[in-house]
C-alpha cells in the first residue's frame, strides 16, 4: 500500500514536470534530431522487413475479414475513447462512444460488424495527447520512438498515462494481476496492437509509397504529416475514424 501511494506520489511530480516544459515548448522543436533520424532509419527497416510484407499478405485476405479486423480494433480503441470525451467535457460525444462500443460488441459480434456506424453514432477517437491538447498543453520537442513512430513530449506522456489509467482494454490486460476480479493476457493487447498496426499499414500501402517517393527528406515529411494530423485532431477537424495518422489517406 506504502508503495503504491509513493508511486502515485511520483507519477504526479512526472505528470506536473512534464506539463510545464510541454507547456513552455514550441512543438516543432527536436529534442533530439540526431538520435530520432537513427531511430527513424531503425523503424524504416522494422517496415521493409516485417510490417510491410505481413500487411501484403494481410491486403490478400478476403474483403471482409480485412473489415472485421479493422472493425474490431477500431471498437477496443473506443475504450480509450470514452474517458477522453469525458475529461473535454464532450458529453454527447462520450455517449455517442459508449453506445458505438455496446452495440457494435453485442450486435456486431464483439466488434467485428459495425452497426453503430449505421444508426449513426459517432465514433471519434480520442487520446489523453488530444485532451491535453484541446485543454492547451503544446506538443513539446517532437522525437522518434522504436517501433512506436513519432511523438512528442505531450504526446507520449498521454500514451503512458492512457495505458497505465484511461484504456480499460489495457487495464484489463496489461496489469490483469493488478485486478483480481477480471482476467486478461498481455499477449491479448499486444496482439491487437499490432492487428491495428498491419490494418492500417495494409489500408495505406500505396500512399506510403507515394510518400517515399516523392519526399526529398522523408523524415521531414513525416514529421509535418504527424503534427499536422495531430494538430487536426486536437481541433476536431479530422473525420477519419483510424486510430491515427488519420489523413495520410486523403
Amino acid at each position: 500500500m506504502e508503495f503504491k501511494k509513493i508511486q502515485t506520489i511520483l507519477y504526479s511530480v512526472v505528470i506536473s514536470a512534464l506539463l510545464i516544459f510541454s507547456a513552455n515548448a514550441q512543438s516543432q522543436n527536436e529534442c533530439f534530431e540526431k538520435v530520432s533520424r537513427g531511430v527513424f532509419k531503425f523503424n524504416q527497416g522494422f517496415d521493409n522487413l516485417v510490417l510491410e510484407p505481413v500487411a501484403k499478405v494481410y491486403n490478400k485476405l478476403p474483403e471482409p475479414v480485412r473489415n472485421g479486423t479493422g472493425n474490431f480494433t477500431s471498437n477496443i480503441a473506443t475504450l480509450l475513447s470514452i474517458p477522453n470525451h469525458l475529461l473535454q467535457g464532450e458529453l454527447r460525444l462520450a455517449g455517442h462512444a459508449t453506445g458505438s462500443f455496446v452495440i457494435n460488441t453485442t450486435i456486431g459480434i464483439l466488434g467485428f460488424g459495425n452497426p453503430a456506424a449505421a444508426l449513426g453514432l459517432e465514433n471519434q477517437k480520442e487520446d489523453l495527447g488530444q485532451t491535453l491538447g484541446a485543454y492547451g498543453v503544446g506538443g513539446g520537442c517532437y522525437f522518434v520512438l522504436p517501433i512506436l513512430g513519432p511523438t512528442t513530449i505531450r504526446d507520449s506522456f498521454g500514451m503512458i498515462i492512457d495505458n497505465q489509467y484511461l484504456d480499460a482494454f489495457a487495464r484489463v490486460t496489461w496489469h490483469e494481476k493488478e485486478i483480481k476480479s477480471l482476467s486478461g493476457n498481455k499477449l491479448d493487447y499486444v496482439g491487437v496492437k499490432a492487428a491495428t498496426a498491419v490494418d492500417f499499414r495494409g489500408d495505406n500501402m500505396i500512399n506510403f509509397e507515394s510518400l517515399e517517393k516523392n519526399s526529398i527528406d522523408l523524415y521531414a515529411a513525416t514529421k509535418s504529416l504527424y503534427l499536422q494530423d495531430r494538430s487536426k485532431k486536437i481541433k476536431n477537424k479530422s473525420s477519419s475514424d483510424d486510430d491515427s495518422w488519420g489523413e495520410l489517406d486523403k
